[in-house]
C-alpha cells in the first residue's frame, strides 16, 4: 500500500513492514511474518520493480514478527540483512528473555495469533548471516537511512530515519494498536524487555524531523513527533 511518495507499507495494522522506493533501488525495513513474502512480491509488481531492485533490509529488532521473510530474501537475492549488534543473536537464534504478557483481551489476542498462523508465523527462519550496525550509522542504501538506537523493547531496538521519504520507522519502540487488547492510539508496545528504558528512548524521537512515524503494529502516524511521544506517555 502506498502511503506517500517513495513510501509503501506491507501487511496491515496487525503486523507491518515498510518499503522505500527510490530511483537507485529499494530499501526494506522489517520483514513482518514469513507469509508477507507474497505481499512483498505483490507490492513490487504494483510499482514495476523486482526482487533484484532490493539493495538491503534493515531490521528494527530481532523478534520473530519482524524478521519473517528476511532469511528467504537473503538466500534468494543476496541482499544484506542489517540489525543492531545488540539484537544480532536474537535475529540469528530467536533467543530472548521472557517478558510478562501484560493486559490482554480475548478476541484481539486470538486475532493476533490467528493472523500469525495465516502468515506462517510458526515457520520463521532465523537469519543466518547479518550485518551488524550501531546507533548513528548512515547506511549505504537507497534513502541513506540513519540508525537511531531505541533500546528498551529489546537491547538492539532501533528507529530508522529516511529523510527522502520524510519518515521514521520505529518498530516496537511504540505502537498505535495494541495487538493483545485491540486498543488503538499511541501507547507503549507489549512484550517489552525494559519498559522504563523504552520510555527514556522516546526522547530521541523528539529530535527527528519527519512527518510519518511508522510502527510495526498499528496505523501510521502522520503528524508531530512531540505530540506522538506525549500521547504514548499519557496512555
Amino acid at each position: 500500500m502506498k502511503l506517500a511518495p517513495h513510501l509503501h507499507r506491507l501487511g496491515n495494522d496487525i503486523v507491518a513492514s515498510y518499503l522505500i522506493d527510490l530511483p537507485e533501488g529499494i530499501t526494506l525495513i522489517d520483514a513482518g511474518l514469513p507469509g508477507h513474502w507474497t505481499d512483498l512480491q505483490d507490492e513490487l509488481a504494483l510499482i514495476g520493480r523486482s526482487l533484484s531492485d532490493i539493495r538491503g533490509l534493515i531490521l528494527t529488532h530481532g523478534d520473530s514478527d519482524h524478521i519473517g521473510f528476511a532469511e528467504r530474501l537473503r538466500q534468494e537475492t543476496g541482499a544484506p540483512i542489517f540489525v543492531h549488534a545488540a539484537d544480532a543473536h536474537r535475529a540469528r537464534t530467536g533467543e530472548k528473555p521472557k517478558t510478562p504478557m501484560g493486559p490482554a483481551r480475548l478476541w484481539p489476542t486470538l486475532a493476533f495469533f490467528a493472523y500469525g498462523l495465516r502468515k506462517n508465523g510458526m515457520r520463521t527462519q532465523y537469519v543466518q548471516d547479518v550485518v551488524e550496525i550501531a546507533d548513528g550509522d548512515v547506511l549505504d542504501l537507497p534513502g541513506s537511512p540513519l540508525i537511531i538506537g531505541m533500546p528498551g523493547h529489546s537491547p538492539g531496538s532501533i528507529a530508522v530515519h529516511i529523510p527522502a521519504a520524510d519518515a521514521v520507522v520505529v518498530g516496537d519502540a511504540l505502537t498505535t494498536r495494541h495487538v493483545l487488547t485491540g486498543r488503538e492510539g499511541a501507547q507503549p508496545a507489549p512484550f517489552t524487555d525494559e519498559p522504563a528504558v523504552a520510555d527514556t528512548s522516546l526522547d530521541r524521537l523528539a529530535e527527528i524531523s519527519a512527518s510519518w512515524v511508522l510502527p510495526g503494529h498499528g496505523a501510521p502516524w502522520h503528524g508531530s513527533l512531540a505530540e506522538l511521544v506525549a500521547a504514548v506517555r499519557a496512555a
